[in-house]
């Protein structure tokens, strides 16, 4: 029987790690199947863009992974038993299970409503599709004047009120940060950011918790009410409850805890990968929510089932998180550096050049993403005689 690789998510890590099992495992030892709830893949790092009505082409996932051995399953995640090694699903064909050998976890993360009252009914997001459609929509309608409120300071909060103040400048937008704007970037960088949100005419509420969000307005915590036709919610990010209600071991923001090969410290033959994975980085420290973890953690976690499917020693990296890539619109951009402790150094990339390097970084994951396997090569590696139920090698 052949080996059973079921990978849960096809988002950044899901899709590169199926892709780079399929191309290094030999098919006729190892069956691999990706499960994703939509049929297309979602270049996440640009849904704010889709946002605000630039057109993104559309990858369908069928089409990603023709010709290259992984099977693809269209269906929703429902539930993970892993004593059992098997995964609830649901899809256009009903309930189903699916059995598993290995199974690596890579259903991403969601938006973090933090238990604010008004969230979940009235605001926005842009961390998935469907969500960011909707913001589409509702921002189409939007005349001249109408008030934006992008809430968070983070990445994504930046990246969106600049793309939408950039792409709509009839349109109010304001952005709402719990400490200081940028306070987390280099001198030099920081004062680039706050250029760059005065030229696009962004008011920033600086030292502002929004407490409560209603239809037309936000309310902070001294009772301040803020206008806002649309608020959109960036202030951070969840993980889906189901790793923890299947009994894996996870940390307290619900991300299954791993080792330094990616794999659950609590079930040997599960894996984790991008933003579902509590991974430690070189300096100690968890590595934070994003798409350069999801790349390290992805070729880490692949690369461990291979070499212990195949009786090979385990390359295990170091986790080391080099910096932020922030667009600020589509002709500006701030790349800045950081330290082993995660502290931005004194340089910093801004302006065209940066923007032109984080296009690239876009182009070249999507086509990571359209070329899973990167030309599928001649020859194959085959799984070791006896491996044990956990994939590692075992004396005869």
């Amino acid at each position: 029987m052949k080996h059973r690789i079921v990978v849960l998510g096809a988002g950044y890590a899901g899709a590169f790690a199926a892709g780079n099992l399929a191309r290094r495992l030999s098919p006729a030892d190892v069956e691999v199947t990706v499960v994703n709830a939509v049929p297309d893949f979602v270049e996440r790092m640009r849904l704010h863009q889709l946002a605000i009505g630039q057109e993104l082409g559309v990858r369908k996932l069928a089409d990603v992974f023709a010709g290259t051995g992984v099977r693809l399953r269209l269906a929703r995640v429902t539930g993970i038993d892993p004593e059992r090694r098997t995964v609830a699903v649901t899809g256009e064909n009903g309930d189903d299970e699916l059995v598993y050998d290995t199974l690596l976890y890579a259903l991403g993360s969601s938006v973090a409503h933090h238990g604010v009252p008004g969230v979940a009914e009235h605001a926005f997001d842009v961390t998935g599709r469907s969500s960011a459609l909707r913001l589409r929509e509702r921002l189409a309608g939007l005349g001249e004047g109408g008030t934006v409120l992008v809430v968070g300071e983070g990445l994504t909060g930046i990246e969106t009120a600049t793309e939408f103040a950039e792409s709509r400048p009839d349109l109010s937008v304001a952005l709402a940060a719990r400490g200081e704007l940028g306070a987390w970037l280099s001198p030099k960088a920081r004062r680039h950011l706050l250029r760059a949100f005065d030229r696009l005419g962004v008011t920033v509420h600086e030292h502002t918790r929004i407490e409560a969000v209603e239809p037309t307005r936000a309310l902070t915590a001294d009772g301040t009410s803020v206008p806002a036709d649309v608020t959109v919610w960036a202030a951070g990010f969840a993980v889906h409850p189901i790793a923890a209600a299947s009994g894996l071991k996870v940390a307290e923001t619900g991300q299954i805890v791993v080792d330094g090969s990616m794999r659950s410290v609590s079930h040997p033959d599960v894996y984790a990968a991008g933003d579902c994975a509590y991974a430690i980085g070189e300096n100690g420290l968890p590595l934070p929510m994003s798409c350069a973890s999801a790349g390290f953690t992805n070729m880490q976690a692949t690369a461990a089932i291979i070499a212990r499917l195949t009786g090979s020693e385990v390359p295990v990296t170091g986790l080391k998180y080099y910096g932020n890539h922030i667009s600020l619109g589509r002709r500006d951009a701030i790349f800045q550096m950081v330290d082993g402790d995660i502290r931005s150094k004194s340089w910093y990339l801004g302006g065209r050049m940066a923007a032109r390097l984080k296009s690239g970084v876009l182009k070249g994951a999507g086509w990571g993403i359209a070329h899973p396997t990167f030309g599928m090569p001649k020859r194959k590696r085959r799984l070791d005689t006896a491996p044990d139920r956990a994939g590692v090698r075992v004396a005869a």
